[in-house]
């Protein structure tokens, strides 16, 4: 089609101004897609804050309201509510758009597409309300389904970790500290870790979903004038009507002090949980990654998947990588709700709209997107022992020294003279590996020393006597917290997400 005027489009609660004479195609290529919708996140997330689900909370919180009201002796009929719900999920919304092209208010728009549908009720709908009655009550309330299904995603990634470390509790590997070998641990331990950063996280989801409450029914600045006015200066009426309202609604609480709007703090808090998650996510897929280097563990590599168009032989992490870029993404919006919530002047200001339409939607979509990922990556981890087994034997001569210098003193050995030997041996080994690239040869150097001949290097250079407590953490940890965590959580099977590689 050919644009030669203005022409206002209607998306969702926002207006978009398309001015000039410009060519669309009638295609929807023709326009920028949003890949969290398009590639990354799943559909139950993407629904979820969809145009037509959030209406449906705008009219089910209309509903709850005029209940409320008739039941507390405001001239509303039965007839009028329940013409009121017969309505409620049959949206026109294509009527709404061209209210909303005249009137340039959204949520007037709404109301007048609904009257439109139910002309006995038209004249008792929003009935004291403000606009933010529907649209931030419609906020938490889809929130509070986010937090849930973002909930789901980490126990269900929890589940898999747990299966992974118990498998490899006692799997020895080479640990690192600043990126250089360390002390051995196991393959199973290191895992456990990353499901701690995980049950920290869902600790705090927990802690937010259970906080989070409604704005109730507060009227235009949070004063409820409105409805004090409605029963004549009836205070207990008021506080019943707020009551049967948010119960109508599935919540046992509204937030008790409000201006226009529900606390802009709340949305700060949920996004800083957000980048908690994405934050052990990053550090997660980081570590896969840098395995994949040491071909150690690498994440799931399908037959015909292609991990370069010129090199052909690559194996990308690219499932990781996209977890981290995501990732990434999440943690970069956890400072505007922040900033939203600071410049909240008295009891409200508009520039907060077009913020949280972008950054609170974008957030649950991008970390749904994460754990989706997060969830087939972990599923699919391929260990490679024998790798994992050569690269700590190339390190571990060096760190059993100090054990073969003990077990030397105990043998009858002179401790100061036993070090120079083993100083001596180590340093000639390192010029091995560093300057000819060939094994580290180090025990086979003290084995030839008369110095070392009562002891039992072998026994003593077991890697397996090198990695501590880990496996007896990892087991302890399982049974003593998080599989009796996990089992508190019910599967959600009708939550399933395609990986889209």
């Amino acid at each position: 089609m050919r644009l030669n005027s203005v022409v206002f489009l209607a998306r969702s609660s926002e207006l978009l101004l398309l001015v000039a004479s410009t060519e669309l195609m009638d295609s929807s290529d023709a326009y920028y897609r949003n890949p969290l919708i398009d590639r990354y996140a799943s559909h139950d997330m993407a629904s979820l804050f969809g145009t037509e689900n959030r209406i449906r909370q705008w009219r089910r919180l209309w509903v709850a309201l005029a209940e409320a009201q008739k039941e507390l002796g405001l001239p509303i009929t039965e007839a009028q509510v329940a013409e009121l719900r017969a309505a409620q999920d049959s949206l026109n919304l294509e009527v709404a758009a061209r209210y909303e092209r005249q009137m340039r208010h959204d949520v007037m728009a709404q109301l007048h597409a609904y009257g439109d549908q139910c002309p006995t009720a038209r004249g008792i709908l929003h009935l004291g309300a403000t606009s933010c009655y529907v649209t931030d009550n419609a906020d938490l309330m889809l929130m509070r389904e986010a937090l849930n299904i973002t909930m789901y995603r980490v126990v269900s990634v929890l589940r898999l970790i747990a299966a992974f470390a118990q498998k490899y509790a006692a799997t020895p590997c080479l640990a690192f500290t600043h990126l250089q070998p360390a002390q051995p641990t196991t393959v199973g331990k290191r895992a456990m870790l990353w499901a701690y950063d995980l049950v920290l996280d869902l600790e705090e989801l927990q802690h937010r979903t259970t906080q989070l409450k409604l704005r109730g029914v507060k009227g235009t600045t949070g004063t409820q004038a409105s409805f004090l006015q409605l029963f004549h200066g009836d205070h207990d009426k008021v506080r019943r009507l707020e009551q049967l309202v948010i119960e109508k609604l599935g919540f046992e609480e509204s937030y008790p002090l409000t201006g226009q709007t529900y606390p802009r703090k709340v949305d700060s808090q949920i996004l800083d949980v957000l980048s908690g998650i994405a934050q052990s996510a990053h550090k997660l897929g980081t570590d896969i990654r840098i395995l994949a280097h040491r071909k150690e563990i690498e994440e799931p590599f399908e037959p015909d998947q292609i991990g370069s168009s010129a090199m052909a032989y690559k194996r990308n992490p690219m499932r990781s990588e996209r977890i981290c870029s995501l990732a990434r993404f999440v943690m970069s919006l956890q400072s505007s709700p922040a900033m939203t919530a600071a410049t909240q002047w008295f009891e409200r200001t508009l520039d907060d709209s077009a913020n949280r339409r972008l950054v609170i939607p974008q957030a649950f979509l991008a970390i749904d997107a994460v754990l989706v990922l997060l969830h087939n990556v972990v599923d699919g981890l391929a260990v490679y022992e024998k790798t994992i087994e050569r690269n700590l034997r190339e390190e571990l001569p060096f760190m059993a020294t100090e054990s073969i210098l003990m077990a030397g003193v105990e043998a009858g050995g002179d401790r100061q003279f036993l070090h120079e030997r083993i100083r001596q041996h180590s340093q000639a080994a390192a010029v091995v590996v560093k300057c000819e690239g060939l094994p580290n040869d180090l025990m086979e150097r003290l084995a030839q020393d008369p110095a070392f001949q009562k002891i039992d290097l072998k026994q003593i250079a077991d890697p397996k006597s090198f990695t501590g407590r880990a496996e007896q953490q990892v087991l302890e940890y399982l049974s003593e917290t998080l599989l009796p965590l996990l089992a508190q959580w019910p599967n959600r099977p009708e939550l399933t997400a395609e990986v889209n590689v």
